[in-house]
């Protein structure tokens, strides 16, 4: 079921590094993340999800949030609304790479994708990454799901392939795909 007409508008979000214990983000994003895997979306986990590994990974990452380490912008269904997606901004612990971040966990609940959320949330995200000085954004993206298409939209070029990288099941593995957007 796509957004219909008298849905509150999808609207991104910055969240401070103050909001990211907020035990309702938290469960609205473990909530997308879950039903994003269990839709076959490529963000780190196969379906059936596993709701604790999910959590714990989600947990790490906003505690690196709310260390001021990330940044986590995400998309509501309206100001205030639900969160219904999200994307992280991770930034090197290396000095000599501070000018640039990885972008990690880009994800829309599946009931709006094809409706435009993705193009808020990775506008939104760059805009972001923009305030925070950042040159160039890298992201890698699961071969074999198309996604790179999705990005090359938004300028991302791809610029490496790392064959066999990750392991869906045994004899079934797929190249990761490295992409790269100048800002």
């Amino acid at each position: 079921m796509g957004a219909v007409s008298g849905d509150p508008p999808i609207v991104f979000e910055a969240v401070a590094p103050g909001q990211a214990a907020n035990p309702r983000l938290r469960e609205e994003l473990l909530d997308t993340w879950v039903r994003v895997t269990d839709a076959g979306g490529a963000v780190g986990f196969t379906a059936p999800a596993d709701p604790d590994e999910i959590a714990a990974t989600l947990d790490s990452a906003l505690r690196r949030v709310g260390r001021g380490q990330d940044t986590l912008g995400v998309l509501r269904r309206g100001a205030g609304g639900p969160a219904v997606g999200m994307g992280i901004l991770v930034v090197s612990q290396s000095e000599l790479r501070r000018h640039w971040r990885t972008v990690l966990r880009v994800m829309v609940a599946p009931e709006l994708q094809g409706t435009g959320a993705g193009r808020t949330l990775l506008e939104g995200l760059h805009g972001l990454a923009r305030e925070l000085g950042t040159e160039h954004l890298v992201l890698s993206v699961r071969g074999g799901t198309g996604t790179e298409r999705f990005y090359g939209r938004f300028g991302y070029e791809q610029i490496g392939r790392h064959p066999a990288a990750i392991r869906l099941a045994p004899g079934d593995d797929r190249d990761e795909l490295l992409l790269y957007k100048r800002l």
